[in-house]
């Protein structure tokens, strides 16, 4: 039984399931008459598939808030660390040894993004054709709106810092933003059934770190990623004026648009 089981789910692939939703809690719950949900509704497998395209539409997870808000405190604590090219990247590699671990525990800790996981892995799984390929539009959709938003996050800091992305790759923001939540994804999904993962911590100085500090392996792929796409932007010239504007720049950041 268990040997013909496998067989078959490698055959169809894993399934999307709402069993554990009811449609009359749903109906308590939006505090609804249930004439006027049956008439948009006859049939309640018509109204679970409006819910898994509405969950794709909507399932991309915002960008972790509190970003700003740690950024600043770190750029805070070591403004003097503008001074050097040395020391800006020390401050960056640390921006990214924070920032990583940061992102990576609320992405771990969060439901949203369980579910966000899931729609990926099991929507082709779907009977129904036409539903299918809406929700495959939908999550393609919420993909590009979230990789836009990380581009237009790091390219914002890649420029106060004054780096830019290395010519000879061909590359642009997005395409690291594609790579770093790649990563990040990787290491959440392994590390839902290998906590050991979201624990692991080593000492280290790497990619230029002004001193040793503990590194997870979120921000070792992240910090990985970014100094090889990255490099100091040899026509930005780092006098009085432009280290004012940075410090400024970066002690009153908002969060990016969502």
């Amino acid at each position: 039984m268990l040997r013909a089981a496998v067989a078959m789910v490698h055959r169809t692939g894993l399934t999307v399931s709402l069993d554990h939703i009811s449609l009359e809690d749903v109906i308590r719950e939006a505090d609804v008459s249930r004439s006027s949900v049956y008439r948009r509704w006859p049939y309640k497998d018509l109204f679970f598939s409006d819910l898994v395209k509405e969950l794709a539409k909507e399932a991309t997870p915002v960008i972790v808030t509190g970003e700003a808000d740690l950024i600043t405190r770190i750029v805070t604590a070591h403004l003097d660390w503008l001074a050097t090219p040395e020391l800006r990247r020390g401050l960056i590699v640390e921006l990214f040894r924070e920032l990583a671990l940061f992102d990576f525990q609320a992405l771990y800790e969060s439901a949203e993004w369980r579910t966000y996981i899931a729609l990926h892995a099991t929507f082709m799984s779907l009977a129904d054709g036409g539903l299918r390929d809406q929700v495959r539009v939908a999550l393609a959709e919420s993909e590009q709106r979230r990789t836009g938003r990380i581009a237009t996050a790091w390219e914002q800091l890649a420029g106060l810092f004054g780096y830019r992305l290395r010519p000879e790759l061909g590359a642009t923001f997005e395409t690291v933003a594609t790579l770093i939540d790649a990563t990040m994804r990787g290491l959440v999904i392994m590390a839902l059934s290998i906590p050991g993962i979201a624990a692991q911590r080593t000492l280290a100085s790497p990619f230029g770190a002004a001193g040793k500090e503990e590194w997870s392996l979120p921000a070792a792929g992240l910090a990985g990623l970014a100094t090889a796409f990255l490099e100091p932007d040899p026509a930005i010239h780092w006098d009085r004026e432009r280290l004012a504007i940075v410090r400024q720049a970066l002690t009153a950041l908002t969060p990016p648009d969502a």
